[in-house]
């Protein structure tokens, strides 16, 4: 029985042991499926696939991929990934040429992003990963300016952009930077002064700024506890404060600074906030008396320092009060005076928000020309002393390139009528060719409709457009402001206007896809976004239409005439006059009461996207009644499915995404609404487009029976994630 009872002890032990095995390969099969469901993000993919096509697709980025691919999943050379999530991409030193592309925003979870030591060129995206703690562009050949989106990334440690070619001023963005340690501005070509929220760097620790040409004191550092600061070969001037030589490591030279220590401050100048290292440095505490041997003598008679201060402080409030109650009687004077003519143009939308957001938006448009970020703070010192006493005015720098009459007349042959491709509210546009091969567009103004009639004004109107900055902005390249004429230059774009294509060419309906009319669509919306949500303030365009959407070869959209509202003239005549050939572009509110806020701007991008779904013109006299309003015609149906279909383009000949239809009616529908609170913000409508066009890749990667094309749609006309 013994024998027996082991042979069965042993089957079973023998099936335990093929139990286990089988257990052990299907937990190595699970494990080796398991990365393959890691798919990454949509929108990651799509940030770094536009990122690999703008950095010229190179060779170098082993694994990666212009259309489709799982970064995470596929181990995509320097992407490091948490889920599906990239929080990590280090690609430098690899000799990557190109641009960052203009979708690094998109990467919600990047705490790291390192491109240093490539060659790549153009300005910093102005909109980057918001969730940065490190970021490393050094060395590479960047240009412009720092982007002021740098001011919202509150987690950023370390900021290096040394070695490239950045200039103006570094920019007033650090207010809300308190984590970072970090920063260097080295070997640029930064200048002006030392911004003041430089002071809100609580915990930096190390601060590199050599080689550059920065002007003005040092003094907006002394509260920082540094232990390492390089400010050498700069133009810095006046005394070095006594704090900055207790820094460890503090190199300062090739600078104009003062010779001998700071000179003390005057009586009652409380000290800078920080660190103090000289227990006796005057103004830390009472008030001190120069006795023989330098000890401070604090009398016990008679009324003490901090009662005498607080007397000092409360007379000089009551003169301070008396004199901002006398300014505000004499405004509220004026105000009456003129008050009539500038309430005219508000309208009250039936709320509060409502009507104080185009109060505001109005008296920003009524302004003579634009600025941009940095916000007010940097822009409050705009009146600086002279050395003889008296007050000059400070200029913003002119980042265009100044052209003589002379010059254009060349390029143009005179402004001849072969080179004249336009004409708008402001004045004719020609082609101008110069004598080095460059191709570019000159609009030359008519004197009689500008409202600046000061070259200052005309030349800080040129100034801030030249700082307008985006892929989808024709960029201001150059003017001209002599013996009285007012010209522009802009790059040239070489394919016509949408409006043309759409309207006035044979084959333009046909060459324009359904896949090229979306890209138009987001593209000019990111062109908006950028004017309404990244320049302060924002830059309402106040003739969007299809015929200022200029396209280049590859169809990509460029927005004409941005910022060009600070020329226009104010009165409500003129502006009518102006506006006469865009009015089935303008929003109601502006029709009723020539309020034009931001989301009038929203309004007529709705109507663009009107024109680019059914190929039609706003406004089109030759159409039955019931049809020549194109919004007043389209809105009612653009929730109806079978009506949808018969409203499309029929240059489209059926090739679209039924679904892709119906959201691009949706976001039309939000765009034009007669009240303007209800419209979104252009941020709001560049993602709507974006999931549109992720929804649409999702639909061309599935098979043929359920890719929910309900039209004659081939593959291709699908819309891809590559743009």
């Amino acid at each position: 029985m013994r024998p027996t009872m082991a042979s069965k002890n042993g089957a079973f032990s023998l099936s335990q042991i093929s139990l286990l095995l089988t257990e052990l390969v299907l937990l190595g099969l699970i494990l080796a499926f398991i990365p393959a469901q890691c798919t990454t993000d949509p929108s990651d993919v799509q940030a770094l696939q536009v990122t690999y096509t703008a950095l010229n697709s190179p060779s170098e980025l082993t694994n990666w991929k212009a259309n489709g691919g799982d970064p995470c999943g596929e181990s995509w050379k320097g992407v490091t990934c948490q889920g599906s999530a990239v929080v990590s991409l280090d690609i430098s030193g690899l000799g990557l040429s190109g641009t960052m592309g203009y979708l690094l925003s998109d990467l919600m979870s990047l705490k790291t992003l390192d491109l240093s030591n490539n060659n790549i060129h153009d300005t910093i995206p102005y909109q980057l990963p918001p969730n940065l703690t490190s970021l490393n562009l050094a060395g590479n050949n960047l240009s412009g300016n720092l982007p002021y989106s740098i001011s919202s990334m509150v987690t950023l440690n370390y900021l290096n952009v040394s070695r490239n070619s950045l200039s103006l001023s570094v920019g007033d963005i650090f207010a809300n930077l308190a984590d970072l340690g970090t920063l260097d501005l080295s070997f640029n070509n930064f200048s002006g002064d030392l911004p003041s929220s430089f002071s809100s760097l609580s915990n930096l620790s190390t601060l590199y700024m050599q080689n550059n040409q920065l002007t003005g004191s040092l003094n907006v550092l002394s509260g920082l506890s540094l232990d390492t600061l390089n400010v050498a070969k700069n133009n810095f001037s006046g005394w070095i404060p006594r704090e900055l030589f207790s820094v460890p490591t503090f190199i300062y030279d090739g600078n104009s600074f003062a010779n001998g220590p700071a000179p003390p401050p005057p009586p009652f100048t409380p000290p800078p906030p920080g660190r103090s290292h000289n227990k006796h440095t005057p103004g830390s505490g009472g008030r001190t008396s120069p006795t023989s041997d330098g000890e401070s003598s604090n009398s016990n008679k008679g009324p003490s320092a901090g009662l005498i201060v607080g007397i000092v402080l409360g007379s000089l409030l009551l003169v301070v009060l008396a004199l901002l109650a006398l300014l505000f009687c004499i405004r509220k004077n004026k105000r009456k005076v003129s008050g009539g003519r500038a309430s005219r143009g508000t309208l009250s939308v039936g709320s509060n928000d409502g009507h104080s957001e185009m109060q505001e938006q109005r008296v920003k448009n009524a302004a003579a020309v634009i600025d941009l970020k940095p916000p007010p703070a940097e822009k409050l010192p705009v009146d600086k002393m002279s050395k003889n006493g008296s007050l000059k005015r400070m200029k913003s720098p002119i980042t265009a390139t100044s052209y003589t009459v002379a010059s254009l007349q060349t390029a143009t042959n005179s402004f001849s009528q072969e080179y004249l491709i336009g004409e708008g509210s402001l004045g004719r546009v020609y082609k101008a060719e110069f004598p080095n091969g460059k191709t570019m567009a000159i609009k030359k103004i008519d004197n009689a409709a500008l409202s600046l009639q000061e070259e200052d004004n005309f030349l800080e109107a040129v100034s801030n457009m030249s700082r307008l900055r985006h892929p989808n902005i024709v960029t201001l390249a150059g003017y001209c402001a002599e013996h009285g004429q007012r010209l522009l230059v802009y790059e040239y774009i070489g394919n016509g206007s949408l409006h043309d294509i759409l309207h006035f060419s044979e084959d333009g309906g046909k060459q324009l896809s359904w896949n090229a009319r979306v890209r138009v669509a987001l593209g000019t919306a990111r062109a908006l976004e950028y004017l309404h949500e990244v320049c302060l303030p924002s830059v309402v365009h106040r003739n969007f239409k299809s015929a200022n959407i200029l396209l280049d070869e590859e169809l990509n959209p460029h927005l004409s005439d941005c910022g060009l509202a600070a020329l226009t003239p104010n009165t409500e005549r003129q502006v009518s006059t102006q506006m006469v050939g865009s009015f089935g572009y303008s929003a109601p509110e502006f029709a009723l009461s020539g309020v034009y806020t931001v989301k009038s701007d929203v309004y007529s991008f709705g109507v663009v996207m009107l024109e680019l779904l059914t190929g039609r013109k706003p406004l089109d006299s030759s159409r039955a009644r019931s049809e020549q309003s194109l919004v007043r015609w389209a809105t009612p149906q653009l929730h109806d499915i079978d009506a949808l279909a018969k409203m499309v383009d029929p240059a489209l000949n059926g090739m679209y995404p039924a679904k892709s239809l119906s959201r691009f009616a949706d976001i039309i529908a939000l765009c034009v609404q007669p009240e303007p609170e209800f419209r979104p913000p252009m941020s709001e409508v560049v993602q709507a487009l974006v999931r549109l066009v992720q929804r649409a890749s999702v639909v061309k990667r599935r098979s043929s029976d359920e890719s929910g094309f309900a039209y004659k749609t081939p593959d291709h006309e699908a819309i891809d994630m590559s743009f």
